[in-house]
């Protein structure tokens, strides 16, 4: 029979004091999608700047949902469950707005790629249109003990071939006060990597499976 669980075991088993949730960064690896990833979103300056505001401005988001359905199978009175299809929900970010409308106009013009405001035509090819975002899951521990700088990501989310379904509003108010604009984006995402691209894997191992390793890796 196992002893007494104590406070102190559970002081050595919450490995890193826990994670947190308000360590994380966001990036949107190709604005706009296309297979050069240059987005093409007519920006002249190039779209490094909107990258770099995206960010710093993605204030929340969420790691994914994983979801794997189930078919029931009658038999004699009972119900069998079978794993059925893996789904994906869309995946959304929630945006501080500057001055400079930049991070929204780039959301604005990715979508007026897809569908253009005034015509209705886009670009049809998936290719030309989706792109991809990463999140990751930062700790807390310095690395080699050099407090300016932070050790690898605990953990990374890819999602594949995204693309913005739904630019959300920003509410305006007299009454708002001490308080900065934001806006919520909304993306339709074809499916999702775990871990980072492949990096330390073992021969013939996948980048999902490297990442995933053991519970107490």
């Amino acid at each position: 029979m196992a002893g007494l669980r104590t406070i102190t075991d559970f002081k050595t088993q919450l490995r890193g004091g826990g994670a947190r949730p308000n360590l994380f960064e966001v990036d949107i690896t190709n604005f706009g999608g296309g297979t050069d990833g240059s987005g093409d979103l007519g920006f002249t300056s190039g779209l490094a700047g909107v990258q770099g505001d995206f960010n710093f401005f993605c204030k929340a988001s969420a790691m994914p949902t994983q979801t794997i359905g189930s078919v029931d199978v009658p038999f004699r009175g009972r119900i069998l469950k079978v794993a059925g299809d893996r789904t994906f929900e869309p995946w959304s970010v929630t945006v501080i707005n500057d001055e400079s409308f930049g991070v929204r106009k780039a959301f604005e013009r990715w979508g007026n790629k897809i569908n253009a405001l005034h015509s209705g035509t886009g670009e049809v090819s998936p290719e030309q249109y989706m792109g991809s975002g990463l999140i990751k899951q930062l700790g807390r521990s310095p690395a080699g003990g050099n407090l300016e700088k932070t050790t690898q990501p605990l953990q990374t989310y890819i999602f594949q071939d995204i693309w913005p379904s739904e630019i959300g509003s920003i509410d305006l108010s007299y009454e708002s006060s001490d308080a900065l604009e934001e806006f919520t984006v909304t993306f339709q995402v074809q499916y999702i990597a775990i871990g980072s691209d492949a990096v330390g894997k073992e021969p013939g191992e996948s980048a999902e499976t490297a990442s995933l390793g053991s519970p107490a890796s």
